[in-house]
């Protein structure tokens, strides 16, 4: 025995990033201490023979060595499950399944029972520690007798070890307890490693955080990178990144200095989870530190191309380069996979050919990864180069390359040779994946092979695929060739059974066939379906109904709503929908019936039905019904409209001149806290500017300006009038300086400045205002010419009057209504009658005909000049002409009889007013 020697070393010529090679030579039992190689954390161990060693056993050794030692630092993937490599000693010497676990705990002093004739495997031992007693049966099997409080730290550590590779965690949680009640846990950093797997494994982070203060506070236990490695071990099993990251900056912020192995675990766990930020910075200080991990390398290059950071994944191969990296094959795949998957391939070839002439031989990953990136880009004469090397090299094709070679001419839109490769990939046993079938089903629907494409479809629907998946590919096929009307025909047996039974499926496809205006064929699906959710097909069909308005076909929503499933019920928002739909058709009587309906059911309106409601009204100028569905919704006290249904509020008692009802609105806005944007400054300054004091109004917009909002132009000149009207000139040409400035003032803003002065009989500004807008290239409207024609002739001045009426006969512009009546008014205000009945017989002429306001004007002009018949020829001439006479035309009528002393029939006329409601 104390001539067998075992001995470990790692060939470097040979080193994969899967396994470390390692050769048995020499181990020598009678020494104390074994040097662990660096890879492994480096240090010395301390083995302690408690225990005898039979001959039989010696022959276990090399197989146990090797199989603790299998660690792979430069590719953390399969050969982590090995926990010995972040811990400060591996096991060597243990034959697996030689110990028994401990089964109890029982309460009594010593127990030491022992069978005369009992074989090894079947021997308990009772090992007693305090008052505690643990009976390993089936267990650890220790020739001690016993374990108390003068046993060895050895001993009790190898204890510890035993109950920490078992089940039941809580036993060698309790044996922990044990030794820190006895003080064995004083500088002892290999059980507090032990306890920390035990932590690891549970899942109890905050124990394990606990642990690490109490054996660096209390225990006096210096903190190495074994203590961290065995936490960020166990995160990298479960793929805990954000907890990886917390053990490695806790280990930095306590000083210690991470290794090799620390690293390969992070950035692999890191490339799990695609952690870039903790990646680079687990990388840099790496580099920083001076320490070497391939891995490293590979798992920042990885994360830079599946993120597509090119430019930072160029640096990392700058670094390989600058690190003098020795590459395994690891490196040397990843490296080309990065150039592959940014298109240069030129420089991929030439990793290959550097591979070639490295130790490494022909890879098929290699050639695939190849293959793969000319198929990327098209470029199947290189693709089908690599191919055939392959052949001539010796290695035989595998599943990933026929399966690349078909993604390949997929991308070529070659239907032909990706067939060929398809057939040759089945002949010879092999599954296509996923990719493979989207890809022929693709080439096939563009093609034109139904009959395949169909078989494609069974092939697919028998494989793990999503049958939604499926189907959601072939829509998209069709729908990019504009063929979605071949999907009938397409959709057999197991996929359109699918679509019948699966509420999903079946929304896509009846959604794409009424994007398509193929409403026949999605009524029929939803006829023939066969899942029940009343609920789901409710929201089904209004969707349908709002897609078919959105894609500008309301015919066809009208189509499925009348063909939907009747209910007893009727769905509100189906309802509101189609109320909306109605009106987008001009179908009044439609959209009326339905709001009626819903109006007479036990369905309780909401905001967006009085919305929808009252946009339809106005629509079609029914001004008191819109007004109607205000007051209904007023009687709902729960039902707070939004900013869009205020505004539409607003401008419905705008129309309807409700002045009270708009005042109450806009100090309810003001109440509530509404947050007033651009548009609702805008709409309460238009809405209520005949409604507001003209203070309110200005501070209004003040407060708008304060805001940053920039008025529009109805805005501008709806300011102007207000300040117009109330003869606040100055705040009027600031207003309009600023609509200048922001090139917003128009015809209207001139206009309405030009009546302002007129009306305060401002000459001198209003001409002032003329030339303006004559000299800013605006010519002057007939708007303009009006507003002086009356306000000069209110003021008598005649020449002047004159001289406009001129100027507006050169302009070229017709006389309108507002021109005519401003004539007839002025001469009938001089009594001038014979250039009245001019005015009357011009007005005629041209064919416009005297109007309300005409006829009443006229009225008052012969009641002025003391011709009473004539006044009353007109109001016979007025109904005669289908123009119906209003209060102000009997006022004027009544107010002629008087001033001609014709009282009784004055009184007459008044009489009338009052029976026919006036």
């Amino acid at each position: 025995m104390a001539s067998l020697k075992v001995s470990l070393y790692v060939d470097s010529n040979s080193w994969e990033p899967k396994k470390v090679n390692c050769t048995v030579k020499a181990l020598n039992f009678t020494d104390s201490k074994c040097l662990v190689p660096s890879f492994l954390g480096g240090g010395a161990f301390v083995v302690s023979p408690f225990c005898n060693l039979k001959h039989v056993r010696v022959s276990r050794l090399e197989t146990e060595e090797l199989e603790t030692s299998e660690l792979s630092l430069n590719g953390f993937e399969g050969n982590l499950g090995n926990e010995s490599c972040v811990s400060e000693r591996p096991n060597l010497g243990r034959e697996k399944g030689k110990f028994n676990v401990w089964k109890r705990f029982r309460r009594v002093k010593r127990v030491s029972n022992y069978r005369s004739n009992f074989r090894e495997k079947d021997r308990k031992s009772m090992i007693v520690f305090d008052e505690n007693v643990i009976d390993s049966q089936n267990g650890v099997d220790f020739h001690a007798e016993n374990v108390g409080p003068l046993s060895s730290l050895e001993q009790c550590n190898e204890i510890l070890k035993q109950l920490e590779r078992g089940d039941n965690y809580g036993k060698a949680l309790s044996f922990f307890r044990w030794m820190r009640k006895n003080g064995k846990l004083k500088r002892n950093v290999n059980a507090y490693n032990l306890i920390l797997r035990v932590f690891g494994r549970r899942g109890d982070w905050d124990g394990a955080e606990a642990m690490i203060k109490e054996m660096s506070l209390e225990s006096g236990c210096e903190l190495t990178y074994q203590v961290f490695n065995t936490l960020i071990y166990a995160c990298h099993k479960k793929g805990l990144v954000e907890l990886g990251v917390k053990w490695f900056h806790m280990m930095l912020e306590n000083g210690v200095q991470p290794n090799v192995a620390t690293f390969g675990m992070l950035m692999a766990l890191y490339q799990k989870g695609w952690n870039v930020e903790e990646a680079e910075f687990a990388f840099s200080k790496m580099r920083n530190l001076k320490i070497m991990c391939q891995s490293a390398y590979s798992s920042m290059l990885t994360i830079y191309t599946r993120m597509r950071l090119y430019d930072k994944a160029e640096k990392i191969i700058g670094f390989l380069r600058e690190d003098e990296v020795i590459l395994n094959l690891e490196n040397w795949l990843v490296l080309l996979n990065a150039y592959c998957q940014q298109g240069k391939l030129l420089e991929a070839e030439q990793v290959l050919a550097s591979m070639k002439q490295s130790v490494f031989s022909p890879n098929i990953v290699a050639y695939n990864t190849l293959i793969t990136g000319y198929g990327k880009i098209s470029d199947m004469r290189d693709a089908q180069r690599l191919f055939a090397d392959l052949k001539r090299i010796g290695v035989e094709p595998d599943e990933t390359t026929y399966r690349s070679m078909i993604e390949g001419w997929g991308h070529a839109d070659n239907y032909e040779e990706a067939r060929r490769y398809y057939v040759e990939l089945k002949r010879l046993g092999h599954k296509p994946n996923l990719s493979n079938l989207y890809t022929m089903l693709n080439l096939q629907v563009k093609h034109g092979d139904e009959d395949d494409a169909v078989r494609t479809i069974e092939e697919m629907m028998h494989t793990s695929s999503e049958k939604s998946t499926i189907l959601g590919i072939l829509l998209q096929a069709y729908e990019k060739l504009e063929h979605i009307h071949k999907v009938p025909s397409i959709l057999r047996s197991s996929l359109y059974d699918h679509v019948l039974r699966n509420q999903i499926s079946c929304s896509s496809l009846v959604m794409a066939y009424v994007k398509n205006s193929m409403i026949d064929d999605a009524l029929k699906v939803l006829r023939e379906k066969m899942w029940k959710d009343g609920l789901f097909e409710d929201n089904l069909y209004h969707l349908l109904i709002c897609s078919c308005r959105d894609f500008g076909h309301p015919e066809n929503a009208v189509k499925v709503f009348t063909r939907m499933p009747k209910s007893n019920n009727p769905n509100l928002h189906i309802i509101c929908s189609m109320i909306d739909v109605y009106s987008t058709n001009n179908d009044f009587v439609e959209a009326e019936k339905l709001y009626l309906m819903l109006k007479n059911s036990n369905v309780k309106l909401d905001m967006i039905t009085f919305s929808i409601t009252n946009r339809m009204y106005m629509k079609f100028g029914s001004l008191e019904e819109a007004c109607s569905v205000l007051d209904a919704m007023d009687k709902q006290k729960n039902i707070v409209p939004d900013t869009y249904f205020l505004r539409d509020m607003l401008r419905t008692y705008q129309r309807c001149d409700k002045k009270d009802k708009l005042a109450d609105l806009y100090y309810k806005l003001v109440k509530r806290g509404v947050v007033w944007d651009q548009e609702m400054y805008s709409c309460v300054i238009n809405c209520c500017a005949r409604t507001l004091p003209v203070d309110e109004l200005s501070r209004l917009f003040d407060e708008m300006l304060k805001h940053g909002f920039l008025p529009n132009t109805v805005t501008f000149n709806v300011m102007l009038d207000v300040y117009g009207k109330s003869r606040l000139f100055k705040r009027a040409r600031e207003v309009f300086s600023m609509a200048k400035k922001c090139g917003l003032a128009d015809v209207i803003s001139y206009n309405t400045l030009i009546a302002a002065y007129g009306r305060s009989k401002d000459f001198k500004n209003m001409s002032s205002t003329v030339k303006k807008m004559h000299f800013n290239g605006f010519s002057v409207s007939l708007e303009a010419y009006n507003c002086m024609l009356d306000a000069y002739g209110k003021e008598g001045q005649m020449e002047k009057f004159r001289n406009i009426l001129e100027r507006l006969k050169e302009s070229g512009h017709s006389s309108d209504h507002y021109t005519y009546n401003i004539m007839i008014n002025i001469y009938g205000e001089l009594g001038w009658i014979e250039e009245i009945a001019d005015v009357l017989a011009e007005l005629k002429e041209s064919g416009i005909g005297p109007d309300l306001c005409s006829y009443n004007t006229l009225i008052k002009a012969y009641g002025t000049a003391g011709m009473v018949e004539s006044a009353v020829d007109l109001v016979k001439e007025m109904r005669k002409n289908g123009i119906e006479p209003d209060r102000i035309t009997y006022a004027n009528l009544i107010n002629a009889l008087r001033k001609n002393d014709m009282f009784l029939e004055a009184v007459k006329w008044s009489l009338w007013m009052k029976q026919i409601g006036l």
